[in-house]
């Protein structure tokens, strides 16, 4: 049966070579040639591999190119969410246009594959997090709550629901944010969120359940490379 994977932050460099990411810790020597051993290994044609954010280097989108014909070449079908760092990211229509046939993004609105339908922004820093500041994230945080609603709303009753986000829903403490509260009347299966780094943040992530939905931190370097598996497909 086909499966539902999940992993973000791939921070490929394809075309930005000065971009390595080995000058983060030893850890990301090589992650991108990993990361297609471990996923050729793992994901199956019929399979879908979430990617919340983060995903290339680039500034623009010409430059990213390299990074998503990457994408495009590895097995499942892929949806792209974006992530803070994600710059080549214009307007979703050229975006679109640029994707590989096997690759999807998700933005303002729902993805829907077999009996799925994933829904999901980019969100930000949350006001239970020590990292916000109010002068500088209040407005982007009330900017993504308004995205992942407009997002939110496009789900149908009758689907598995799924949520992909780039920040994490949930504070350094395990406060859930406004984020988690809108999403808790739609009956979500699963959340998958990226954007942490080193072991200290990947510790006091949340995961696990909360309200009967399932939290999945899948940063690439917290999954050792190698996409999560969130649920079977019926």
């Amino acid at each position: 049966m086909p499966k539902v994977y999940a992993i973000a932050d791939l921070h490929m460099s394809h075309s930005v070579p000065d971009k390595a990411m080995d000058v983060f810790g030893a850890h990301w020597a090589n992650h991108t040639e990993r990361l297609a051993a471990a996923w050729n290994d793992t994901v199956r044609e019929d399979d879908l591999v979430l990617i919340p954010g983060d995903i290339s280097w680039a500034m623009y989108l010409r430059d990213a190119e390299a990074d998503l014909a990457f994408l495009g070449e590895l097995p499942g079908t892929k949806l792209l969410l974006r992530g803070n760092h994600d710059f080549w990211w214009s307007s979703v229509t050229q975006v679109r246009n640029a994707l590989p046939k096997s690759v999807f993004a998700l933005q303002n609105d729902v993805f829907r594959f077999r009996n799925l339908e994933i829904a999901g922004t980019r969100g930000w820093t949350i006001p239970e997090s020590t990292g916000f500041k109010e002068s500088e994230d209040r407005k982007l945080y009330e900017r993504e709550l308004i995205r992942l609603g407009l997002s939110l709303n496009g789900l149908t009753e009758d689907a598995v629901h799924i949520v992909m986000l780039h920040f994490p829903p949930f504070s350094e403490a395990g406060t859930p944010s406004a984020f988690v509260q809108l999403l808790e009347p739609y009956r979500v299966a699963a959340v998958v969120y990226g954007h942490l780094h080193g072991g200290k943040a990947h510790a006091s992530a949340f995961t696990g359940d909360y309200h009967g939905t399932a939290y999945h931190l899948v940063a690439a370097d917290a999954l050792h490379f190698v996409p999560k598996e969130i649920l079977t497909i019926d």
